[in-house]
C-alpha cells in the first residue's frame, strides 16, 4: 500500500473514533493560459527541374544506335586503289565523280524521268574477276563524299562474298541472317563506319542455299522495305556475275539502275551483250570499263576509264 493511500486510511480511521480532523483546502485548479501558436510557415517551394526536351526519333538516328560501328584503315584502302573521302584530288576520284552524277540524279528523281527505286543500284559484270567489288567500293566511297546523301554498301555477292575482305573487316552477320531469321532486324546487322555517311551490310552467314534466298519473297520485301525506308540513301549492292548465277538477274529485276563492269582487253562482246540481255528488264543500264590505259597527262595516271 503507499503512503498516499495508508495516510487517508490513517484520516478516516480519526475521524470514526471522533477527532474532528478539518478538511484540506479546496485545491483551485488554475487552468494554464493558451499559447496561440503562430500558424506554419509555407515550406519555400523547390524549383521543378527544367524540362528536357528530347530530338524526335528517327529512323536513321533509331538504326545508328542499334548499329555495330567499325573502323575502316583508310591508308590501306588507298593503298589497295579505293579513294577516301577526304584524299586530295585524283584522276580516280574525278573519274567517280563522272559516273556517280547521273547515277546520283536517277536516285534523287532528277533525271529525265522518275525511276522507280533509282536509289537501289546494282553493280555487277558479266563474269568474276572483272572489278565489280572495287567499283561498288569506290562509287561508295564516292557518294560519302556528297552533302545531301547517305550510302549503304550491300555485298550481295552471298555465293563468293569478298567485299568486307577487300575493305579490311573480318566476317559479320548480315543479309543472309535477316533472310534467314524475321526476328533480325535490319539495323542491328548494319556495319557504321568511321566515314560519316557510309554504313556496310555484309553478306551475312555462309548458308548452304544462298543463292536460293537471294531470289526468295523475303528478299524482295526486304529490297521494298530499303528502298523506301530513307528518302536520302542510295544503297550500292555488290552482287554476283551476271553470266554465272540467275540469282543476279532475279536481283536486277529489282533494281532502279544497273552497272556491268567490263574489264578492259578481256571480256568478249559476246559476254557483254549476253548480260545486256538478261537485264532488259530494268530501266536503266550503264556500262563501266575497268582497267583502262589511260594517258598521263595531268599527273595522276591512275589508268581507269570508263564507258557507258
Amino acid at each position: 500500500m503507499s503512503l498516499i493511500e495508508q495516510a487517508a486510511q490513517r484520516l478516516e480511521q480519526l475521524r470514526q473514533a471522533g477527532v474532528d480532523v478539518p478538511s484540506p483546502p479546496p485545491v483551485e485548479v488554475v487552468a494554464e493560459p493558451k499559447l496561440e501558436q503562430a500558424p506554419p510557415k509555407a515550406r519555400p517551394k523547390k524549383p521543378l527541374p527544367p524540362v528536357k526536351r528530347e530530338e524526335p526519333e528517327t529512323l536513321e538516328s533509331t538504326e545508328m544506335a542499334l548499329s555495330r560501328r567499325v573502323v575502316l584503315d583508310l591508308d590501306a584502302l588507298t593503298a589497295a586503289g579505293i579513294i577516301r573521302p577526304d584524299a586530295p584530288r585524283s584522276q580516280l576520284a574525278d573519274e567517280y565523280r563522272v559516273v556517280k552524277r547521273p547515277l546520283i540524279d536517277n536516285a534523287m528523281g532528277k533525271g529525265a524521268a522518275p525511276i522507280k527505286d533509282g536509289n537501289l543500284i546494282m553493280i555487277t559484270s558479266a563474269l568474276p574477276n572483272e572489278g565489280k567489288t572495287f567499283t561498288a567500293a569506290n562509287l561508295a566511297m564516292s557518294i560519302a563524299m556528297e552533302l545531301d546523301n547517305t550510302v549503304m554498301l550491300v555485298d550481295a555477292d552471298v555465293a563468293r562474298p569478298s567485299l568486307l575482305k577487300a575493305l579490311g573487316l573480318p566476317p559479320a552477320r548480315g543479309l543472309l541472317d535477316v533472310l534467314v531469321d524475321e526476328s533480325i532486324d535490319l539495323q542491328h546487322v548494319l556495319l557504321r563506319t568511321n566515314v560519316e555517311k557510309l554504313t556496310i551490310l555484309p553478306s551475312g552467314t555462309a548458308h548452304p542455299r544462298a543463292t536460293e534466298l537471294l531470289a526468295s519473297d523475303a528478299m524482295v520485301r526486304l529490297l521494298e522495305d530499303m528502298a523506301s525506308r530513307y528518302s536520302d540513301r542510295i544503297i550500292i549492292f555488290d552482287s554476283p556475275p551476271l553470266l554465272v548465277t540467275t540469282e543476279a538477274r532475279t536481283l536486277a529485276s529489282h533494281m532502279g539502275q544497273v552497272v556491268i563492269v567490263v574489264k578492259a582487253g578481256s571480256t568478249a562482246h559476246a559476254d557483254v551483250k549476253h548480260a545486256l540481255a538478261t537485264i532488259e528488264a530494268c530501266p536503266v543500264k550503264l556500262m563501266l570499263l575497268n582497267q583502262a590505259k589511260t594517258s598521263v597527262q595531268d599527273g595522276y595516271g591512275y589508268g581507269y576509264g570508263y564507258g557507258s
